[in-house]
């Protein structure tokens, strides 16, 4: 019987220096390769946080995630390897480590003829089949709340379960890898707990935003959509707290233009955007329009 793929993360970071894009490559002295930097998930770790940090590790940059790119796979001295890349939204200066003895921002062309494998250079081609990007919206699904009919108070006021309440201190340990700078959510309670956490974490307070509820979207859908453009067109990253009667409708309306889509299947997608308890969909978007979309359907371990 085969064994496991031996799982791997990593990332592309990028910059831009005077509007051109440049690219992380780095050297490692052991194999006397170019490559993008990666390494092997430790057991129980995200393959998400996993790659922030070998990224972090090999290069000694500032990371913020954004989106996610193609898998690849390939054999290794230790057997066949997977290995999960994001676009990587990179500042500050490389330092020499154990497993990489130099780096090269290199200009996407530059960087196709330095990489010593395919895989790689086929990860360039990927990173710019959209406009090259951060995230700048995390919409996130209300953690898990009970059972709705057993539940005797006002809906608006129904709390995380147990499990609802592990599901939000999963959010706050990886959605700062994106880099949120505002956390808004709508009124009901099981929203703002979701949220809350990760608000706490970054040091900030969850903001209003009644629009994303589910009676408010009923009401009036064209004031969450605008609202929600208006996020996408910030230079800032949010986080907004919604509900499962809204984050589908949302997204179908914004995914009209063959934007790349992950973490769905061709199939699921056909049949809508999806929106279990505790996901997130981090948006991707230049000057204010979607380039891609992430589905994230759950990260607890």
């Amino acid at each position: 019987m085969p064994a496991d793929p031996i799982a791997a993360a990593g990332g592309v970071p990028w910059r831009r220096d005077d509007g051109v894009v440049r690219l992380a490559v780095v050297h490692r002295p052991r194999y006397d390769d170019w490559s993008f930097p990666k390494g092997k998930l430790r057991p129980g770790e995200l393959p998400l946080l996993a790659a922030v940090r070998e990224v972090t590790e090999e290069t000694g940059l500032e990371l913020v995630i954004g989106r996610r790119l193609p898998r690849t796979s390939y054999q290794s001295d230790g057997g066949q390897k997977t290995v999960d890349y994001w676009s990587m939204r990179a500042t500050g200066e490389f330092v020499a480590n154990d497993e990489t003895d130099g780096m090269e921002w290199l200009t996407p062309e530059e960087a196709v003829k330095t990489l010593s494998y395919a895989d790689d250079q086929a990860l360039v081609a990927d990173l710019l089949a959209v406009a090259v990007a951060p995230v700048r919206v995390l919409l996130v699904r209300h953690g898990r709340a009970g059972d709705s009919e057993s539940w005797s108070g006002p809906d608006v006021d129904r709390p995380l379960d147990e499990r609802g309440v592990a599901e939000a201190a999963t959010l706050a340990d990886v959605l700062p890898a994106f880099g949120p700078d505002r956390v808004v959510s709508a009124d009901p309670l099981r929203c703002r707990q979701t949220l809350q956490p990760l608000a706490e974490r970054l040091g900030l307070l969850v903001g209003p935003a009644s629009e994303f509820g589910e009676d408010d979207y009923l009401d009036d859908p064209a004031a969450a959509r605008n609202a929600l453009a208006k996020l996408l067109g910030a230079d800032s990253v949010a986080a907004v707290g919604s509900q499962g009667g809204v984050i589908p409708d949302l997204l179908e309306w914004l995914l009209t233009s063959g934007q790349p889509v992950t973490g769905v299947s061709p199939q699921r997608r056909a049949d809508g955007p999806p929106a279990r308890k505790g996901s997130v969909w981090a948006l991707t978007a230049h000057d204010g329009k979607v380039v891609s979309a992430d589905y994230y359907g759950s990260l607890l371990p």
